[in-house]
């Protein structure tokens, strides 16, 4: 009988693995390339948790399980305060450095991370016509399908409000859940009961207001990192560059949630 090997810090992490995936594309390589590399990983690593920990704030929601949503949701904005300071990292590069091996990324973009799609989506931001960037039988897009037929995380939370005992309107909690979210004032209303009573509930609000201004302040740090690096020049992948992430700063994830500051 062959004895299993002891569990190391390496093996547990798979880092023979792991630190094998940094395949610059540049002759020499170019030096900038494996931070471009190890960065974008990076990033992909986040999300993947952000999927993770949006799973347990909709869990808590279905409970009501208040504690456990907003122990999740800490932890999501944490997480995006961590990708907001790898943009820091990242503008170390300079334009020159970023254009000696920009043309090995040939098609490819950030634009095409399916991973940040899926929470998009399942945040709200649903956009079906995105679809097209991912091929027809790929696991990526069977993933985004499902996350654009799925209610999201504002659905969860209505439920839980009336799971709670709020009354909300038949028409939010009976919603086409693949459709954009949009503000409805009788919804706005219970917001407002909620925000005056001051239990945690209002908590759970608060802390869905600071995932949306979360996500926005690394928008817009990504914009700002793009345009430090190319400019007005057009992205990689064939996108708009600048211009195109100009266009996604500023639209709230929860418009309700905004509406509702100046009634309080």
């Amino acid at each position: 009988m062959t004895t299993p090997k002891p569990v190391t810090y390496s093996s547990y992490l798979q880092l023979e693995a792991l630190l094998s995936l940094q395949q610059p594309l540049s002759e020499g390589p170019e030096h900038d390339e494996t931070l471009f590399i190890v960065i974008h990983q990076v990033y992909e690593l986040w999300f993947k948790q952000l999927l993770h920990e949006l799973d347990a704030v909709e869990r808590g929601f279905a409970r009501t399980d208040t504690a456990a949503a907003l122990a999740a949701l800490k932890r999501m904005l944490t997480i995006l305060k961590t990708l907001v300071q790898q943009v820091d990292v990242l503008e170390t590069m300079t334009p020159l450095s970023f254009n000696a091996f920009r043309t090995r990324l040939e098609a490819s973009s950030g634009f095409q991370s399916a991973q940040f799609r899926r929470l998009e989506f399942r945040l709200g931001h649903k956009r079906p016509a995105l679809l097209a960037h991912y091929p027809e039988g790929s696991t990526e897009r069977a993933q985004l399908l499902a996350a654009l037929a799925a209610p999201t995380a504002w659905d969860g939370f209505l439920r839980y409000l009336a799971a709670l005992g709020w009354t909300l309107p038949a028409a939010a909690l009976a919603r086409d859940v693949s459709a954009p979210l949009v503000a409805m004032p009788e919804v706005q209303a219970v917001l407002i009961a909620i925000y005056r009573r001051g239990d945690f509930t209002a908590q759970v609000c608060e802390r869905l207001v600071d995932l949306d201004e979360g996500l926005q302040e690394w928008r817009y740090r990504h914009v700002k990192m793009v345009e430090r690096t190319l400019g007005a020049k057009p992205g990689t992948g064939g996108s708009s560059g600048a211009e195109y992430l100009r266009r996604t700063l500023f639209t709230p994830l929860f418009p309700d949630l905004w509406e509702i500051r100046s009634q309080l």
